[in-house]
């Protein structure tokens, strides 16, 4: 027997074309018994239940594939054309399917339910922001801990292989030794981090300067007045990077 493509024996089915003499056989198919194909989910969700939850200096997970390792390629493939170092809006770029796909995944309420089981808190209610970036520049990596209104930041990394020392982050015992920390993330593929936001949740990485692909995302405290704090804040912290990126091109 030759197959027949699907749509032509539901075409045959429906009475569209005559099935002649010695015609190819084809199976009657009801349009209700088609399977629709699913793509495979991209973040693994077990992974990020079963990762520890580390308490100390402040809490924090990390989670090494959290993107699945089979379908990290095809992320990275529909990875948006971005050619300057700064954090866009996802709405603001041009992406594949697969990469969209991620960002519906981190955006779903099913997402958020684990992230708030696994830190024991309440994100109901919380607004949710998503930046994308792909390279880091000299001014990169200042230790902070994050603005007051955030509660859980979580970073999701994309780069194939990490064999620099600069770029890796961590997680810091104190705000003014980027040597004093108590763990280390390469900002390897696959590679998911978050933390709860805290007056001492310290952190930072040594300069480093090319390509390193990251979604980070955050749930914020929902008050008016928490946003505006938080635009403000943003302002002076863009305006230190014009500052350090006028002297990094000086002292060249």
């Amino acid at each position: 027997m030759i197959p027949v493509p699907l749509a032509e024996c539901i075409r045959r089915r429906e009475g569209r074309r005559p099935v002649a003499r010695g015609a190819r056989i084809c199976y009657p198919v009801s349009p209700s018994a088609i399977a629709v194909i699913v793509p495979m989910s991209i973040l693994d969700l077990a992974a990020i239940d079963k990762a520890p939850l580390h308490r100390e200096p402040y809490e924090y997970l990390v989670v090494e594939d959290a993107i699945r390792p089979e379908v990290l390629a095809e992320v990275n493939a529909d990875y948006p054309e971005i050619d300057k170092p700064a954090n866009y809006a996802p709405e603001d770029l041009h992406y594949g399917p697969r990469f969209q796909q991620l960002l519906d995944e981190l955006d779903s309420a099913e997402f958020q339910q684990h992230v708030a089981d696994k830190f024991g808190v309440d994100l109901d209610g919380a607004i949710k922001t998503i930046t994308v970036r792909k390279y880091s520049e000299p001014s990169d990596g200042n230790i902070h801990a994050d603005h007051w209104s955030k509660i859980i930041t979580l970073l999701v990394y994309f780069n194939p292989e990490w064999t620099q020392e600069g770029g890796r982050f961590r997680v810091l015992r104190s705000p003014d030794d980027i040597e004093d920390y108590a763990a280390e993330v390469p900002p390897r593929g696959g590679t998911l981090l978050a933390f709860h936001r805290c007056d001492h949740s310290w952190h930072g990485y040594k300069r480093f300067d090319g390509e390193r692909r990251m979604v980070q995302m955050s749930w914020v405290r929902p008050s008016r007045f928490a946003w505006y704090a938080q635009q403000m804040a943003r302002f002076g912290t863009h305006a230190m990077k014009r500052v350090s990126r006028l002297f990094h091109h000086s002292a060249r």
